[in-house]
């Protein structure tokens, strides 16, 4: 009588270290998309624009490792997560180079894609729920970045709300990572 257990590959690595990872490359993103505002603040315009496409370089890799993190939560929400952070993330590298030309806002995709970030925290069972409640609020304070009147009136508090709920996220994954027991279970479930 054979009384081994298979397992599949995905539990053999831990999703903790998965999950700090995830929270090192968001900590990456946020200090680029920073040196390369100030970068261009300074007039060194190529040395930002540089600086920028890395950042969304590590804002695609981001997009990747959710996709991957939820996966177990939703595979389709986790799928439409990450087309919607990888269609940004192109939105914004051809406004780098084409600013006048495009009438497309990167917010319109990373709205939706920062709401569906937080929906997938809310119903995984490996992150504290707080956090999902803080993503779906900045995606829709995103959203209603795009109506010019609220821009206006809210910008800094809106942006305030986006800054620190993605950076509560990312600092959560960096210290914490992600429950490896739930995540296993959640990942079991899915696949039963």
């Amino acid at each position: 009588m054979n009384t081994s257990v298979i397992i599949h590959p995905m539990l053999v690595s831990s999703p903790r270290p998965r999950g700090r990872l995830t929270g090192v490359v968001y900590l990456l993103f946020f200090l680029t998309a920073v040196l390369s505002q100030l970068l261009t603040s300074r007039n060194l315009v190529l040395a930002g624009i540089a600086t920028n496409l890395v950042s969304i370089g590590f804002y695609l890799a981001l997009g990747l490792l959710f996709y991957r993190m939820f996966k177990p939560v939703n595979r389709s929400l986790s799928l439409i997560a990450a087309l919607f952070n990888f269609a940004g993330c192109i939105v914004m590298a051809l406004g780098l180079f084409y600013p006048t030309l495009l009438p497309i806002s990167p917010l319109w995709f990373f709205g939706p894609y920062c709401l569906l970030i937080g929906c997938l925290v809310l119903r995984s069972t490996f992150l504290p729920r707080i956090l999902g409640v803080f993503m779906v609020l900045a995606g829709i304070g995103w959203l209603a970045f795009l109506i010019p009147a609220v821009a206006l009136l809210l910008s800094i508090p809106i942006e305030g709300l986006g800054i620190f709920a993605e950076a509560a996220l990312m600092l959560w994954l960096i210290v914490m990572g992600v429950n490896a027991r739930r995540w296993n279970q959640q990942f079991i479930s899915a696949k039963g």
